[in-house]
């Protein structure tokens, strides 16, 4: 019943964090730098810890920074030739398919957070709540992100609803798919190695970038230090 609850927690607060980014889409800018940051702070204090403790039994830590760079890599390679980044939104024809494509990295990384509820609870019901309580804090900012890359990308209130509606689902997804399959805490921790590389393109390429572009840089600056402080303060919390 518990793990039910919590569920529909993490969904109600992806979700809550995608509306108040279409309601306050006229400070974009802002959010964006806060999205920036939480992403970076998610990507730092929150994935690299968990996937370094993870894999330590069996990998080095050079070996997780080497699948962080090929993270980087390998959605900094999709990004420039499959989806046809210019150096503008105006230039970019492809602006869409590249928001939707950062949507879905954000999307799978919220399966594997209900994935990782799934797995916690399975090894121990103390370790479950913390990671829960990691997720439901974080899964605010994820919802936040989310809609952020549909929308800056030229995207509809509509569109962002339906990427929501995903990404808020996404959990659920993944606490059921950790009671049936058996994954290692290893290999769920070389998979999380890859997404803080994936996070930190998204956030140094896109997100940032973008917040600054014809907008005054102290308070997007600001935003971008907000939400790094909020996600280490929160992941320190949960722990």
């Amino acid at each position: 019943m518990y793990l039910v609850l919590i569920i529909f927690a993490a969904v109600i607060s992806i979700t809550l964090g995608g509306l108040f980014a279409i309601k306050f889409k006229d400070k974009l800018h802002l959010i964006l730098g806060f999205g920036a940051g939480a992403i970076l702070g998610v990507a730092l204090f929150d994935l690299l810890p968990e996937s370094v403790a993870l894999t330590t039994d069996k990998y080095n830590i050079q070996f997780v920074a080497l699948l962080i760079a090929i993270g980087f890599a390998v959605f900094m390679l999709i990004d420039r030739y499959f989806l046809l980044h210019g150096h503008s939104d105006d230039d970019c024809k492809n602006s869409a398919h590249r928001g939707k494509f950062g949507a879905l990295a954000i999307i799978l990384h919220s399966f594997i957070d209900g994935f990782s509820i799934g797995i916690a609870f399975k090894i121990s019901p103390a370790i479950g709540w913390v990671v829960a309580f990691a997720v439901l804090i974080h899964g605010f900012s994820d919802g936040i992100n989310t809609v952020n890359m549909i929308i800056r990308s030229r995207g509809d209130k509509r569109s962002a609803m339906k990427w929501l509606a995903v990404d808020a689902i996404a959990p659920i997804f993944g606490v059921i798919s950790a009671y049936l399959l058996v994954v290692s805490s290893t290999i769920l921790g070389l998979i999380l190695s890859a997404f803080v590389g994936f996070f930190l393109y998204i956030s140094a390429s896109d997100l940032i970038p973008e917040s600054h572009h014809r907008h005054p840089v102290i308070w997007t600056t600001v935003s971008t230090i907000a939400g790094m402080a909020v996600i280490f303060i929160a992941t320190h919390i949960a722990r």
